[in-house]
C-alpha cells in the first residue's frame, strides 16, 4: 500500500466514525463522498428539518496539528459549492435549516484510541 492508499483508507475510516456519531445523535446519513465539479461533501446528514453538510478530517497523532485547522477558507468555499450542487440534485423542500460542520478525527499513534471533535456551524 502506498502513502496515498493509506491516506484514503484513513479518510474513509474517519468518515465512518463521523457517520456513526451522527447516526447516534439521531441523524440519517443521506450521502457520503458527494462529488461536484468544484468540490466535495464528505457526509450529508439530516435530523428532522435540519440538513448538515459535513467535512471530515482525519489525522494520525498530533504532528500535523489539529485536523479541523486544515479546513481553511478555500476548503469551506468548495464545500459550499458542493452543497449547492447536492441541493440542486436533491431538492429538500421541507428543510428549514442548513448547517456546515467539521468532524475532526484524531487517531492515537499505535492504534491506541481516537478522539472525535465535531464543530457545528462553521459557516
Amino acid at each position: 500500500m502506498n502513502q496515498h492508499d493509506g491516506a484514503a483508507a484513513l479518510g474513509r475510516c474517519g468518515e465512518e466514525i463521523a457517520a456513526l456519531w451522527y447516526a447516534a445523535e439521531g441523524f440519517s446519513i443521506l450521502a457520503r463522498r458527494f462529488r461536484a465539479a468544484r468540490g466535495e461533501v464528505d457526509l450529508v446528514a439530516r435530523r428532522g428539518p435540519l440538513l448538515v453538510f459535513v467535512e471530515v478530517k482525519a489525522r494520525r497523532g498530533d504532528g500535523w496539528g489539529s485536523p479541523a485547522a486544515a479546513v481553511d477558507a478555500r476548503k469551506l468555499r468548495r464545500l459550499r459549492l458542493a452543497a449547492r450542487a447536492w441541493l440542486a440534485a436533491n431538492p429538500a423542500r421541507d428543510v428549514a435549516e442548513f448547517r456546515f460542520d467539521v468532524a475532526a478525527v484524531r487517531f492515537a499513534p499505535g492504534g491506541d484510541g481516537l478522539r472525535l471533535e465535531v464543530t457545528a456551524g462553521v459557516l
